[in-house]
């Protein structure tokens, strides 16, 4: 079952008028006719059936759904940048586990550099990767994508409990924070953090805890803090 956000207000027995883009998806593309697809308006889900008269295709709103397909707690990813293919698996991946909002920034450390001229359109790819992602994992909400210039912005996305995946910390396991309301959780590049950087981050109020005696790659620190997270 295909799903689609939605921009306007959706009511049952009311007709969803597809975006530009929608449309090219269910008409051309999934090549719909007669088949129920999901609607979600503000975190609400609702299930509606694509019809066609004459050269008209849109959506009736049949009934809602009642599932919330989220997690219990909200997680803040900042995440800094790395190889453009493996920083795009991680927004991918990160939206699947059911990430609440991702914060990118660039580190002491970081390979890739952003450049000012093309933020805007590096931002624009971003969302546009989350919001396929979370279409395609059924979520009620499509997670905010964040970029920030500066590491000490970082203490603008703070939460209950605020994590940073640190190599170099082995008596203090991501399994000792659980359960908590919300998080914030810093992941660095693949070269790792600089010491200045993990003593801005503890200035700010971050733990930094241990994922275990192996070193992971970026984005496997990134889905094994989810996982271990999202499941409490």
């Amino acid at each position: 079952m295909q799903q689609y956000f939605s921009n306007v207000p959706l009511e049952v027995g009311t007709k969803y008028t597809f975006t530009k883009e929608q449309l090219h998806h269910v008409k051309d593309v999934m090549r719909m006719h007669d088949e129920v697809i999901r609607l979600v308006y503000q975190q609400k889900g609702y299930f509606a059936r694509v019809l066609q008269e004459g050269k008209e295709v849109y959506a009736m709103v049949e009934q809602e759904d009642p599932r919330i397909n989220e997690l219990d707690c909200e997680i803040t990813l900042v995440m800094a940048l790395i190889r453009k293919e493996k920083f795009e698996l991680i927004l991918q991946k990160a939206t699947e586990l059911g990430v609440s909002k991702i914060v990118v920034v660039g580190l002491e450390r970081s390979i890739v550099k952003a450049k000012s001229e093309k933020k805007d359109r590096m931002l624009e790819r971003y969302r546009s990767i989350v919001l396929e992602a979370s279409e395609q994992c059924k979520r009620n909400r499509i997670p905010e994508v964040i970029q920030i210039d500066h590491l000490k912005q970082i203490q603008n996305y703070l939460s209950n409990c605020n994590l940073v995946a640190y190599e170099n910390e082995h008596t203090r396991p991501l399994s000792q924070y659980l359960k908590q309301p919300s998080y914030t959780v810093v992941v660095g590049p693949e070269g790792g953090f600089s010491k200045r950087e993990i003593d801005e981050l503890e200035k700010m109020g971050f733990l930094c805890v241990s994922l275990g005696n192996r070193i992971l790659r970026a984005e496997t620190a990134v889905f094994y803090t989810l996982s271990v997270l999202g499941q409490f």
